[in-house]
């Protein structure tokens, strides 16, 4: 499966239903995925073993200039957006100008719109980087993934391709300030190994994680469109409500889609 990818650097302004009214931002190839893991649901495809190592992205200066005639084009049109996202093809971190893209973007923002805010959607492997950590400190609202409370469940589910253990993310991740996790819950099997994170167990030590890491606000969602495992299950209103019901009687603030 080749996924869907996005074809430009900036694209929408988009609805989401957790940010409102989203212009896109792709800070990697428009022609392939590149990411530090290999989702078994991600909505790309698979991570290609060469396209982790591969990479060809766009210098910074360029993104500048197409976020900045975006910026202009909806400012003169008294256009409405609530957020910048940064997402894409793959993970947004692993830019290598990563640090002057976030600072350019917030520039430009204050410039143009200065009541919109910043959005990284991220699984946090870069968080080692200090560049790449500092700048998400600068923005407002970072959003970082969590899908499983232990490493024996992350390894099933997202597959790093990079090495990084489960423990070192949490670790990193407690370096950030009342973070956004965002997690997607699923069952089902890939490669005839049986992968569930709405078990008791699972969220019992999913809730422990998120006692680390102080969470402002927890993002839970099912798969919605067609993963590149195909025997996975999409939860349910009511398998949602239940596993958003657990994290709520924890003490934390759901946003369940």
């Amino acid at each position: 499966m080749s996924g869907i990818l996005f074809d430009k650097i900036v694209f929408g302004p988009i609805h989401s239903r957790r940010f409102g009214q989203s212009l896109g931002v792709n800070l990697l190839p428009t022609n392939k995925k590149h990411c530090s893991f290999n989702c078994i649901y991600c909505e790309c495809g698979w991570t290609k073993e060469n396209d982790v190592f591969n990479l060809n992205f766009v210098a910074s200066d360029l993104i500048a200039e197409a976020l900045e005639l975006k910026l202009v084009e909806l400012n003169n049109h008294e256009e409405n957006l609530d957020v910048i996202t940064f997402a894409g093809n793959g993970e947004p971190t692993l830019h290598p100008e990563f640090d002057i893209i976030i600072d350019n973007t917030i520039r430009l923002r204050d410039k143009y719109l200065k009541n919109v805010k910043i959005v990284v959607l991220t699984n946090s492997t870069q968080l080692c980087n200090k560049k790449v950590l500092d700048s998400l400190k600068k923005i407002e609202l970072p959003v970082l993934k969590i899908d499983s409370g232990n490493e024996e469940t992350f390894n099933k589910i997202n597959l790093p391709t990079s090495g990084v253990k489960f423990n070192e993310i949490i670790s990193n991740i407690t370096q950030i300030d009342a973070p956004i996790i965002q997690t997607i819950f699923l069952r089902g099997e890939v490669n005839g190994v049986y992968v569930d994170n709405t078990t008791d167990q699972e969220i019992y030590s999913y809730i422990e994680v998120l006692k680390k890491v102080a969470p402002s606000l927890v993002m839970i969602y099912p798969i919605d469109r067609t993963p590149p495992a195909k025997n996975l299950e999409k939860l349910t209103k009511e398998d949602m409500k239940k596993i958003a019901n657990r994290i709520e009687s924890a003490g934390y603030k759901v946003f369940s889609v």
